[in-house]
């Protein structure tokens, strides 16, 4: 779905899923000359179903960013190339990007939506299940998975919050996996939840991949289990760190900080989507890349008055 890419643009957007392509489609509907290059690899292209995204529960991520790719490509002055941004450099009023294939574009201002790269604990079969019943988010995924047994994986800050949160779905299990406890506080709440905690730590996954029937603890004890939750670690991309951007931590990990209007701290360059919040679903990139995009555009304007 290449095209031919202008060699100057008014937007450049790094990254062509859900942030960027609506960041993108607004930028287009301004009549602003747009170009969005994407790696082509969504950070949800593991699921199978997008969940909650209004007008297109169930429906295959891959689809709908297909969908939106052709609608975006749709307005005259929007442009797609696959391949990665290797740099770009702040010029007196534009940014030079340097592209995968050697290509430089000057474009006026930026926006980065490249999403964040997930580590995984260092289970074995988690991999090759992630997405479909090792799971990250229970809004995304509990309503499918509900009804049987649900684990959740501690070891990470929110693991027990987690935890709590999956009891509404199912008989869930906390498995510490060796970690340490609970604090007597947060073991109360888990056990005012009704929420099981197994201190035994998780030997393997039973079931045929990407299927999962249960887990094998240490002991030799088989538990049965639908879904697994975990909560990977999250990485941001090389891009932002090269860019020297302002950051915040969170429990989820270091995110991009950017201001009301997804201004990062770097004048020109905005950000959205899944680098900037620690909540993380299609319907919240989406609006975040709306954001940028106006507000990309109403800065344009304000520059040319």
């Amino acid at each position: 779905m290449d095209t031919e890419i202008p060699t100057a643009c008014d937007a450049l957007v790094v990254g062509g899923s859900f942030a960027g392509l609506a960041a993108a489609t607004y930028i287009a509907r301004a009549k602003r000359r747009v170009l969005v290059v994407d790696g082509g690899q969504p950070r949800n292209r593991f699921s199978p179903a997008a969940h909650g995204f209004l007008g297109h529960d169930g429906q295959p991520p891959r689809h709908i960013l297909a969908t939106a790719r052709r609608q975006v490509l749709a307005y005259p002055t929007a442009a797609l190339r696959t391949g990665d941004v290797i740099a770009i450099q702040a010029m007196a009023s534009t940014f030079d990007v340097l592209l995968s294939d050697g290509t430089t574009v000057t474009s006026r201002k930026v926006v980065i939506a490249t999403g964040l790269r997930d580590e995984l604990p260092a289970l074995p079969g988690l991999q090759e299940r992630w997405g479909r019943t090792v799971l990250h988010c229970p809004y995304c995924h509990g309503y499918e998975t509900g009804g049987g047994p649900l684990g959740v994986l501690g070891g990470h800050p929110l693991s027990g919050h987690q935890a709590s949160l999956v009891r509404d779905w199912g008989p869930t299990t906390f498995f510490t996996h060796g970690g340490p406890l609970p604090d007597e506080e947060a073991a109360g709440k888990l056990k005012a939840r009704g929420v099981a905690i197994e201190t035994t730590p998780i030997a393997g996954l039973s079931g045929n991949a990407p299927d999962l029937t249960g887990v094998v603890l240490a002991d030799g004890r088989e538990l049965p289990l639908k879904a697994l939750f975990v909560a990977p670690t999250l990485h941001q991309r090389p891009l932002v760190a090269q860019l020297q951007l302002d950051m915040d931590d969170s429990p989820m990990g270091r995110l991009v900080r950017t201001d009301e209007r997804r201004m990062t701290s770097v004048p020109g360059i905005y950000a959205a989507g899944d680098i900037v919040r620690a909540g993380h679903s299609i319907s919240f990139a989406v609006a975040d890349g709306v954001t940028a995009g106006v507000s990309l555009h109403q800065a344009l304007v304000a520059e040319a008055a």
